[in-house]
Parts: structure tokens; sequence; C-alpha cells
């Protein structure tokens, strides 16, 4: 071979090495639709030396705006929009050298369903039922672990994985709807492939793919499906505070502040006071927004615009894929707060009956108060964020229930107190409430096993303003007794869910005479709630607690209820005098738990530790 043909073949050699080094590993988000509000979209290029290519788009439906190149060779950010005469279909994105085009990525552009925009939320005439999917229900054992992915199946790891799936859920939807649910709150369900503790879902690895484990993304789109056919929505959990460490964009980041703290992990100093506080400085402000939860979970910067545009588009793109009817944000006050704004601000734009509930973990109600819609705030902040979890309230009912003694400073005072802080929220009304979640411990643990305390804290979380939320497990009263505030035992498999358990929850087998009997109380309770309107919508009038009896009064059109929690230690003797201004007295009522007959003209012997929901027939 001359000289010539060798250095030929030595330049064709090294161009198809190049041209092989620069192939597209990822696009996202990979589609869109036409017709949506959010019609100027970023897309996000990763492949090794990929910024090495110049980006054309010769295409009516898809305009190339502009191309940012970053420090890292392995990313393009172009910006493109969509026009508003845009039709489906697939519009080519060349990466080219010069004039030869190396690769072309086919993006596909949707035509959107008329009522997309039109989802409809979650709202006080709902219960939601939350769910940890890898401890709920094994519906698919073949998905239970994969050889590439690191955390294996282990049932006796309570931090392992077990194996509940999206099948599992499937399979137990007409169970979720028998206790009254009308609302299904996943915990996270997209990709964790982390070494290990990744049962969670809190340390994602690809915000776009839902974790193999679980099943795929077009199974969770129709679970989500089944769910409505049963008049059930879906409520999707999700972080825009951190990642997992082992997410691609982790590992290999496109610029020195994608992540905050990038090079040197710093852990958040959870001072959320800081965000509020008229007298904080920068550096304690700084402290608490910008530092990790722990190693595992780098803290991803949106101040950075780059990021900011990924977050809100990933969020959009779930919810026009998916079909899901409402957001819980994780962490909320943690990410940059003007992000959270623009974020909330464009989810409701483009969704405008859509719900966001945010997790704003405090008990002080002025804080919380803080990030809800159309609060007016002392330093002038604003979001779209419809619904906070109450946490205040289930501070002060578990506390209450707690208290041995009724005083002027313990036992109900302590739940009057609270729900009179009320004022400070733009919209009480559509707070989540609820006994328990995924990160505390089981309210049958909080009332120390009590049943009579228990079912008085079903009554309430059922009867009060706002939304309410059971956790799996609630219904049969499942504890952590022994083991406080420990996650492993907290999210504890659902008995029944897994094929050969001793109990079955599902369909009764082999639980407890008390099991059975909470669970037909939950039942019966929440079924009634799917249908009252009195509760769904009604004026609420509370009573200061006397004599350990703790009342209020919803109203609404014809319709009332009185609802008493009694913590008497013995039979008490209740005159009605006292709702005159919100009751006929010359009128009867129903427990609608016990069916007696009340006169509220009479004397009504309260019996010791016992709920009463009294339906008023005017």
């Amino acid at each position: 071979m001359n000289k010539m043909k060798r250095i030929i073949l030595l330049l064709i050699t090294f161009c198809s090495i190049q041209m092989s080094a620069q192939k597209i590993e990822k696009v996202e988000p990979a589609n869109w639709w036409t017709d949506m509000q959010w019609s100027e979209l970023q897309l996000l290029i990763y492949g090794d030396n990929i910024a090495s290519l110049d980006v054309n788009i010769d295409n009516e439906n898809l305009i190339l705006n502009k191309t940012i190149k970053t420090i890292n060779p392995n990313y393009i950010f172009i910006y493109v929009s969509i026009p508003e005469n845009a039709y489906a279909g697939i519009v080519p994105i060349e990466f080219k050298k010069g004039k030869r085009v190396v690769e072309t990525y086919n993006f596909e552009l949707k035509e959107r369903a008329e009522d997309a925009a039109l989802v409809e939320g979650f709202s006080p005439e709902d219960m939601i039922y939350l769910i940890t999917p890898d401890r709920f229900a094994n519906g698919d054992t073949a998905n239970d672990e994969f050889e590439d992915m690191p955390d294996k199946l282990n049932r006796n790891d309570k931090m392992g994985r077990h194996g509940g799936d999206i099948a599992g859920m499937l399979n137990s939807l007409d169970y979720i709807s028998s206790i009254g649910s009308t609302a299904i709150w996943i915990n996270p369900i997209i990709e964790n492939d982390m070494e290990t503790f990744s049962y969670h879902g809190y340390a994602a690895t690809d915000f776009y793919k839902v974790d193999r484990r679980y099943g795929t993304n077009e199974e969770y789109v129709d679970f989500i499906t089944k769910a409505k056919e049963k008049d059930m929505i879906v409520i999707m959990d999700m972080i825009l505070n951190h990642s997992g460490s082992e997410h691609w964009f982790v590992l290999d980041p496109p610029m020195e502040d994608w992540i905050n703290n990038q090079d040197n992990f710093v852990k958040t100093s959870h001072k959320r006071q800081t965000v509020q506080d008229i007298y904080a400085s920068e550096y304690d402000k700084k402290a608490f927004s910008d530092g990790w939860f722990v190693k595992t979970m780098p803290d991803l910067n949106q101040k950075n615009p780059l990021m900011a545009d990924y977050l809100i588009q990933n969020t959009l793109w779930w919810i026009e894929y998916s079909g899901i009817a409402g957001i819980r944000m994780d962490t909320y006050p943690y990410p940059d707060k003007d992000f959270m704004s623009d974020w909330t601000c464009a989810v409701m734009t483009e969704y405008p009956n859509f719900s966001i509930v945010g997790e704003e973990w405090t008990v002080n109600p002025a804080i919380v108060s803080y990030w809800q819609a159309d609060k007016v705030n002392h330093d002038g902040y604003t979001s779209c964020l419809p619904s906070l979890m109450d946490f205040p309230i289930q501070h002060a009912l578990a506390e209450s229930l707690n208290d041995e003694n009724e005083s002027w400073n313990s036992g109900f005072i302590k739940l009057y107190e609270m729900l009179a802080n009320d004022f400070l929220y733009s919209h009480p009304e559509d707070l989540v409430i609820f006994p328990d979640n995924h990160d505390m411990d089981r309210f049958f643990t909080q009332v120390n096993e009590d049943v009579d305390l228990y079912k008085m804290g079903l009554v309430y979380t059922a009867t009060m303003r706002g939304i309410p939320q059971l956790y799996y497990g609630t219904e049969i009263a499942m504890s952590n007794t022994g083991a406080p505030r420990d996650h492993g035992i907290i999210r504890t498999d659902f008995p029944g869910g897994w094929e050969g358990d001793a109990v079955n929850a599902f369909t009764g087998e082999e639980l407890s005479t008390q099991q059975k009997d909470i669970l037909n109380f939950t039942s019966k309770i929440f079924n009634w709630r799917k249908n009252a309107k009195v509760v769904h919508q009604g004026n609420l009038i509370q009573f200061a607690p006397e004599n350990g009896v703790y009342s209020y009064v919803r109203t609404f059109e014809d319709k009332q209820i009185l609802v008493l929690l009694s913590k008497t230690k013995k039979p008490f003797s209740l005159s009605f005098n006292k709702y005159a201004e919100v009751l006929n007295l010359d009128s009867t009522g129903t427990d609608i738990i016990s069916g007696q007959n009340i006169n509220f003209s009479e004397n009504f012997e309260v019996t010791p530790k016992t709920a009463y929901i009294i339906e008023i027939q005017n």
C-alpha cells in the first residue's frame, strides 16, 4: 500500500471514530405537543463531544431560536419555538460537521388532546390515599429486580426493595375505592437507580422515566387511565430540590453551577424560617436553600436558567403525557423561592384546574401560609400554589388527643386554637389535612394504640375543612410502635400485597377483630363523605372545648352536621343551647356512625372517648 493510500485510510478511520464519538445519547424532552402555551421549548441534547457539531432545523413546525454550548462538550441546549399553526409530525433535527450531517434526531411533535388543558385536580370533595409503591402490592414479580440495577430485591431488609409495583396498585383499585378514596397520591415512581436505599423514590436518576422495578411509562399511564374509569384521579409526587447522586447529569454536569455546592458536599441547615425572617442574614439563607439533604441527594441549582427551564418543562411533560390530575411537591421551601413561583405559575397557567400541594413541614401556620396563592405577604412574595400540607393541624390533633387532661392550655384547646389561625391562609379550605404520612410515626402509634382516640382522629380528618389524606394501612391501624420514627417500619409492606402473605387486608382474611372494626369504621365515614357536600363546601363554626368536648358545625344550603369529639372520662350530659345560633333546637339529628337518634331540645348523654357526626333533620 503506497503512502497516499495509507494517509487516506487513516483519515477515514479517524473520521469514523470522531463520528461514532458524537452519538446522541439523550434528548430531553423527547417530544412535545401542539397548541400548548409553553411553546418556547428547551431541548437538552447529551452525547459524547456533541458540542463539536452544529444544529440545523429546516421545518415550519419547529423554529430554531438559539443554541447554547457549555463548558462541557457533551451538552448542547437548543431553544425552539412551536408556531400556533404547527401540526403533529416528525421534525428532523440535524447535527452537522461543516456541511455534512453527522446525525439526525427525529423529534416528535404530537397533537394535543382538545381537553388536555382542562384536567381537573383534587378538591375538598376528594379523599387522597397515599401509597409507597414498593411497599403496597407486588403484581408483577418479573420486574422485581434487574441485573444492571444494583439495589436488588430483599424483603428482609426494612430499607431494601420489596417488589411493590404499578401492577400491584392496578390490581388493588377496587379496594382503594372501597374505603372511600377518590384520589391516589403515589410516592415518587421515577427511576432511582442508586446503589442502595432506592425504594423511597426521592433520589431520581432519570426525570423522564418510570423505574423499571415499578413498570414502564406506558404502564403508569394505563394505571392512571384505569383509575379514572373508577372515578379516581392520580397525584404524582415530584422533587425539584434535588436528584440522586447517580443521575447522569450529576455524574457529568454541563456547567460548574448546575448543582449547588457542586464540588463540595454541604448539608442544608434546614432553617426554613430564613425565607420569611425579616432579620435573616444572606449567609443563613444560602445555608438553607443551597445545602444538600444528604450526600446521595445533590441540591439542584434552580437559579441557573437552563436548570429552571429543564425542571418546569419536565413537570409540564408529565402532566400532558400521563394525565395526572395533581402534584405533591416534596420539600417545597428548599429550592430557590423565585423559581418555585415561576414553576407554580407555569403549571397553573397551562392547566388552570390542576392541583398542586406543597410540603412545608413546620407546625407554624405563619410559615406555611406564606407559600399559598393569593396570600398577601410582608415582602410582596407571590406564587400560584393552590394547596399545602397542613402540618400545624396534624401536630395539634395528635397533641390534643394524647393530652390526658383537658384544661385551659391542654387537650382539645390546642386543636381549637390552631384552627383559629386560619385567618393567615388565603384559602384554608384547600389545605390537605392528614393524621399521618410516610415520613412520620403511624397515627395508631402516635395515639399509643388507643382505638377510641384513633377513631376520633379519623372523624376529625373526615369532617374538618380541607382535603383529607390517609396513608396506606391507616384503615387497618398499621403501626410502628416500638420503632419510633423508623421509616423502614413506618413503610411496612401492606398485608396481602404479596403472594403467600398470612394476612390479607384486601380480602379481610386473617385480619384481627380490631383491624376489621377500624377498616369498617374508616370505610363507613369516608364513603359517607364522598357525597357530603356539607363537608366539601360547608361553612364552619367551631365552639371552644368544654368539659372535654370539642365541637363544630358545618352548614351548606339546607344541610347541617354537628361534630362532637368527646374525651370525657365519664358520661357527660350536654345541653345544645349554645348551638342555638346555628342549629334549630326544635330539630333532630342522627349520628351517622352509630345510627343513634338525637333530639336537640333535650340534653344528650355524651359517651366517654367517642366521636359523633350528627346529621341534622330540619
